[in-house]
């Protein structure tokens, strides 16, 4: 087969696990514990789903072409919000609304870079944003995070060639789970602005951040939109998945750029769904605290109930937002782990070599668990099947 732009990268993970499962059948009993993707499985809340339905029926203009950037009703909404969550100055025309957080990244990057140009990305890294690089052609260059999965600034300067456009960031993390102290990210941002490079901060999980208030300052910089690239997701907070509307912040130079990649693949984003996000905004507020609170209650149960895991000899490397991310005891890789958990213990998640460069050997020994679908019970029968597991 010829080479081309797609054959570049590695197939879907998200796809790939889900065919594993494809032809086995699991009894009532036991039925299969899917903890491979972070997506809410359950729909949209009755009142939002009935605002969406009063919209499809009784607003024309939402099955028509909208703004290339966005409901500017939305854009004002999420500036707003972001200006008082972060303290600082944010301007509606400095938000763009994307068919979700992942074409956020994508037209950020292809606003930014071309051709052979680097984007510095930790590992393990949130897999869809190297496929996206790959098949632009742009190099991801691995910045590996040290025990604790956080990236070290420094050793993040050392990679930094004239090539570097950016570096991108996911907090709380994918798939760690770790959310990046603030003062992590201020060094990041201080790094990214003295050589004159973008710092990319993905806070899709930003809503299930264990910390109260503001997880960093960096809008308080009066300049701010001439480092930061700052990307968020309605899906996880709203269960808007299937509905595809994520937002990208940014400078209004690069807003331009970034309209004419819009305009040219989805033209708009979801009508609907942005309504409903804006809806979401500003009426669900105490339903979305009550929605991270249960993830918090099941990020405990994950602390809690660990130790029966331990004791065999797993070890919980990083804890937060959707995901627990761990080692293994066993000596097979990952990949064949993960595999013979569907068929040996109705357990589907993704090994660590899908956020991992092949070159790094660290990934067959690592899991990610996403938790978010299961409760303190289903938790506890998670583990249960992993403290029997024999291989």
């Amino acid at each position: 087969m010829t080479e081309t732009r797609t054959s570049a990268t590695f197939a879907a993970p998200i796809v790939e696990a889900q065919s594993w499962v494809k032809g086995l059948t699991f009894p009532a009993d036991r039925p299969l514990i899917n903890v491979s993707q972070a997506a809410p499985v359950d729909p949209p809340p009755t009142a939002l789903r009935q605002v969406m339905a009063d919209v499809a029926l009784n607003n024309d203009d939402v099955h028509l072409y909208g703004p290339v950037l966005g409901l500017p009703e939305l854009r004002a909404e999420l500036a707003s919000q972001c200006s008082a969550r972060y303290g600082g100055s944010i301007n509606q025309d400095q938000v763009a609304i994307t068919s979700g957080c992942n074409q956020a990244f994508a037209s950020a990057l292809m606003a930014l870079t071309t051709q052979e140009d680097e984007v510095i990305l930790p590992t393990p890294w949130y897999f869809n944003h190297k496929m996206w690089l790959d098949m632009i052609g742009v190099s991801a260059v691995a910045l590996k995070t040290g025990p604790d999965m956080l990236p070290d600034p420094q050793q993040a300067a050392t990679l930094i060639t004239p090539r570097t456009r950016a570096i991108a960031l996911v907090t709380p993390n994918n798939p760690c789970g770790v959310e990046y102290p603030a003062s992590l990210v201020q060094a990041f941002y201080d790094l990214a602005k003295s050589r004159g490079i973008k710092l990319m901060v993905d806070e899709t999980y930003r809503d299930f951040d264990i910390r109260n208030g503001a997880p960093h300052d960096l809008f308080k910089d009066p300049d701010w939109d001439q480092t930061l690239i700052h990307l968020y997701s309605f899906s996880k907070a709203y269960r808007l998945t299937g509905h595809r509307v994520g937002a990208l912040v940014t400078s209004r130079e690069m807003l331009s750029e970034v309209e004419k990649f819009l305009d040219t693949v989805t033209i708009c984003p979801n009508q609907i769904g942005q309504h409903a996000a804006l809806w979401g905004m500003q009426n669900l507020g105490d339903w979305l605290a009550g929605e991270r609170a249960e993830i918090l209650e099941r990020r405990a149960a994950i602390e809690q109930g660990f130790s029966v895991l331990a004791e065999k000899g797993w070890k919980l490397l990083g804890l937060g937002a959707y995901f627990a991310y761990v080692q293994h005891p066993y000596d097979i890789s990952s990949d064949v782990l993960a595999r013979r958990l569907v068929s040996e213990a109705g357990i589907l998640l993704l090994p660590a070599t899908m956020f991992m460069p092949t070159t790094d050997t660290t990934g067959a020994g690592q899991l990610r668990i996403a938790f978010a679908n299961l409760d303190r019970a289903g938790i506890g029968t998670l583990f249960e099947r992993l403290q029997d597991l024999t291989v």
